[in-house]
């Protein structure tokens, strides 16, 4: 009889090791097909089954992106009971084929795991204002940014951008007092009511005596009235071009050597001036020019010093700079840009740092 109690007492208890809940899903993938962005948000359902004998708890889930959402069943799950995981995907401005995953944590073997969801959106007809994001009176622009990115010093380069009439009247449209390097017209001139035209832009890097980053700031006129306080962005980078240097000359190329690229001034105290020198060598075999200096705000004046001049092999020189502390106050750090004939280096950043105590001022 002791046997008998000892062996339905063991069975008992192997059982109780081995329980476990064990999720079925109804599928692990879903695809949506293709739905129109204006259909809105999508939602599917994954059905759980626990098939083991203890319950299941589905603890989290997480998912690849912000653009899906997941819902689920927060109760344990007994065994041979049912759940189910909801899957929504938002597809606004989301356009074209998109697969995302939801990671599943639970208390059952695997701890982890992975359904899948994917489809395909179909872009919506974006409105007048979303295509067109500036707008200056009738008309309105697609950007009030017309970035023509690198041009070489040598060329000359176009770039375009539409731009719609809104009102139910003709109106003419023109750029007002443009620099000698840059060419703006509207294609056609006067715009019927509704029609697009072209924002044609020309940009003779020649005509331009700056180097690296520039910009100007065009204003804009309507039926011949100047638009206050309303501008037309244009930048350029502009670049040496070294493109047709052969491997010799690459091999006897200037060589722009700094002894240091940033210069720490220290403690200054407020509304002083300090000088400070950047020394450098050409360890290069052909003359160095530095083309041009620049620096990123009125506090820093850089003074000429070498520039435009030829620099001859191991010869040294210094970009000098005169930086004024002003009403700064604390730790500052400005910038100096040096373009060269360098073609390894032919923009350089220079960097100065600063901290400025203001007297009577708690820093």
């Amino acid at each position: 009889m002791k046997r008998v109690l000892f062996f339905i007492s063991l069975v008992f208890v192997c059982t109780g090791l081995i329980a476990q809940p064990v999720m079925k899903l109804s599928s692990a993938d879903h695809d949506f097909g293709k739905f129109r962005e204006e259909d809105g948000v999508q939602s599917f359902d994954f059905f759980v089954t626990n098939s083991g004998n203890s319950p299941l708890v589905i603890q989290n889930i997480v998912t690849s992106c912000g653009c899906t959402t997941p819902e689920w069943t927060k109760q344990p799950i007994p065994a041979g009971g049912k759940g189910k995981i909801t899957a929504k995907y938002d597809p606004k401005n989301r356009p074209g084929a998109f697969q995302k995953t939801l990671s599943v944590y639970t208390n059952s073997k695997p701890e982890v795991v992975v359904l899948v969801i994917k489809g395909e959106v179909i872009p919506r007809e974006k409105t007048v204002e979303e295509l067109y994001i500036f707008p200056v009176g009738p008309v309105r622009f697609e950007s009030n940014h017309l970035a023509f990115t690198n041009i070489k010093k040598n060329e000359k380069k176009i770039k375009v951008m539409q731009l719609i009439n809104t009102s139910k009247e003709p109106v003419k449209v023109e750029f007002d007092v443009l620099p000698p390097h840059l060419g703006l017209k509207i294609s056609p001139e006067t715009l019927k009511p509704g029609q697009k035209g072209l924002v044609e832009g020309t940009y003779d890097a020649t005509k331009n005596p700056g180097w690296g980053n520039t910009s100007d700031m065009v204003k804009i006129k309507i039926n011949g009235a100047v638009q206050q306080n309303v501008y037309y962005y244009v930048s350029a980078n502009l670049v040496e071009d070294f493109s047709s240097l052969s491997k010799e000359d690459l091999a006897n190329a200037p060589v722009f050597k700094l002894v240091t690229s940033t210069v720490d001034l220290g403690k200054i105290p407020g509304s002083t001036s300090k000088d400070v020198e950047f020394t450098f060598t050409n360890e290069g075999k052909n003359d160095l020019i530095i083309r041009y200096v620049r620096s990123t705000c009125g506090c820093t004046a850089v003074q000429q010093g070498p520039q435009g001049k030829g620099i001859k092999q191991g010869e040294s020189s210094a970009i000098k700079a005169t930086f004024n502390s002003g009403g700064y106050k604390g730790k500052v750090t400005k910038a100096i840009y040096v373009y060269t004939n360098d073609p390894k280096n032919s923009e350089v950043v220079l960097m100065l740092n600063a901290e400025v105590e203001q007297s009577g001022i708690a820093q």
